[in-house]
Parts: structure tokens; sequence; C-alpha cells
């Protein structure tokens, strides 16, 4: 048991290496982060607990997906629950030591607990049923995330409306910046170089046709929240306007950050000029044309 957490470790820091920054330094940008904007998420809302356990768990849900557990079954048959258990705890355990922090003693003893549970879960609905979307098979981006991530885009449509039973404008803000990362997450994979041969379109049309996919395809997710945000809180229209706006650039750049890196994934110059834009919006202006330069130069010995 303990040769599988050390080659899961392993792992970890070979793709932190791969990713383009030394685990020793990592580690702690990653907790610095974490505890940043953990902060951040209890000073916004009065929700944040709950909130914070929902984050959590969707990282632990990833856990129990069929074929890896199969997988472990076979291998540690006798050990599996323990392994599972073990885990899921360490993924909860940077979340517990926060709510720790606040005095959250009770959404403590839930967060384990459900932890503990879904050692015993496995995930087969997606396997079994075909969960239907409301995209064609145009862009494969988000069909294939959607029905990875309906539950988390489920949770971001009732944190809108909890928003609105309450009278909180930042807690509905913080479910269309979900959806945002939602959405976002559809692209962070790189696809088989076959895929993006198979466009009849030179780099710029397929950057093009990339971009306006992925807008109006969002659109049908976000706006139902802006829409209702915006009824509800007509006194911050111009701010959903402006949120509405970021969404939408946030989303091209995260498109143009892939594509600038291709066929590898998005690395830490990326990432570190991503962050830097959230950071600093106005810096999108000047990060968006970089991306779009280095994209190009990327797709054009494939597609022409």
């Amino acid at each position: 048991m303990k040769g599988y957490f050390v080659l899961q470790y392993r792992m970890i820091n070979r793709k932190l290496t791969d990713f383009g920054i030394k685990p020793f330094f990592s580690y702690p940008l990653f907790l610095t982060g974490f505890v940043a904007l953990s902060i951040l998420l209890f000073k916004k809302t009065e929700f944040a607990g709950y909130i914070y356990i929902l984050i959590a768990l969707s990282f632990i849900i990833k856990l129990s997906n069929t074929k890896r557990n199969d997988f472990l079954k076979i291998c540690f048959s006798k050990k599996y629950i323990k392994i599972r258990v073990i885990e899921n705890l360490i993924i909860a355990l940077p979340f517990i030591f926060f709510l720790i922090y606040t005095s959250m003693f009770p959404l403590i003893i839930v967060l384990i607990l459900l932890s503990a549970l879904l050692a015993l879960a496995d995930f087969k609905i997606s396997y079994t049923v075909t969960i239907p979307t409301p995209f064609y098979k145009k862009p494969f981006e988000f069909i294939v995330g959607f029905r990875n991530t309906f539950y988390l885009l489920a949770m971001s449509y009732a944190l809108t409306f909890v928003a609105i039973r309450v009278n909180n404008f930042n807690l509905g803000a913080f479910a269309v910046l979900l959806i945002l990362l939602i959405v976002s997450s559809y692209y962070a994979k790189p696809e088989d170089e076959f895929y993006v041969w198979s466009y009849n379109f030179n780099a710029i049309d397929f950057l093009k046709e990339k971009i306006k996919t992925a807008l109006l395809f969002s659109s049908s997710l976000v706006l139902p929240v802006i829409t209702f945000l915006a009824i509800f809180f007509f006194g911050h229209i111009q701010f959903l306007l402006l949120l509405l706006l970021l969404y939408y650039l946030y989303l091209i750049t995260f498109i143009l950050a892939k594509y600038s890196a291709y066929p590898k994934e998005i690395n830490l110059p990326q990432f570190i000029l991503i962050i830097t834009t959230f950071l600093f919006p106005p810096a999108l202006f000047a990060v968006i044309p970089y991306f779009f330069t280095q994209s190009l130069n990327r797709l054009k010995y494939i597609l022409e």
C-alpha cells in the first residue's frame, strides 16, 4: 500500500516537472494560492463553508471513477477500501485544516464523513447511460466536458438561486466565475493532431471557428445565470455586463493559451500570463494578441 502512494507522489512530481515548475517550489506555491483563494471566498460570502465542502467533494468524486477503481480492486483487493479512504482524506486535508482555522467544526465532521463514504462509491452511470447534452456533435469539447461536469454546472445554478434567495450578489458573481472555470476546463487537454488536421481551415480560420463555437455554446450555459441576476439585482446591471464581457475575454484567452502550447499542454509561462490577467484584467488586451500569434505559429505546420 505504501508503494501505491509513493508511486502517486512520483507521478505528481513528474507532471509538475513536465509543466515547467520544480516540485520543491510548486507545493509552497500551490499552498499559498489555496490559502489566498480560501480567505477571499470566506470574505465574500457567508455561505463559504458550504461552497468549500462542495468544491472539496468535486475533487474527491473524480477518484470514484469506475475504471480506475476496478484497477485498484484487482491490484489491492484486501486493502482497496483503506487506500480509497486515505486518498480521499488526503484530498480533503487542506480543506479540513482551513475549516479548523475558521472554527467550522460541524462542517469538518461532515466533510470527513462524506470523504470516507465516497470511498465506497463507484460512479458507473457515465458508462451505462448517455447523458443528453444541449450541444451537437461539432464541438467535442462541449459534449465530453458537459457530460463530465454536469453536476458542477448544476451546483453553479443552485448557487445562483441561493444568491437570489438570500439577496447576496457576490454569491451570484461567484457562480458566473465557477461556470467560466468549468467551461475553460474543457480546453485543458490538447486533442490529437489528427482532429486538428481534419479541419479544412487555415490557422486563422481554425481559431476563429474554435472561438465562435466556444462563445456560442458557453453562452447557453452562462446567460441564464446572468439573466436571473440582472432581474433580481438590477442595480448591478452594469457590473453584470462587464462580468459577461470578462467571461468571454477569459474564455478566448484559455482557448488561445491551449493552442499557443499545442500539441503540448499549457506550461508554466502560459499559466503565469493567465494568472497575471486575473490580477490585472487590462493585461488581457496584451495577452490575447500574444497567445493568438503563438497559436498561429503552432498550428500552421499542421493545417498549412
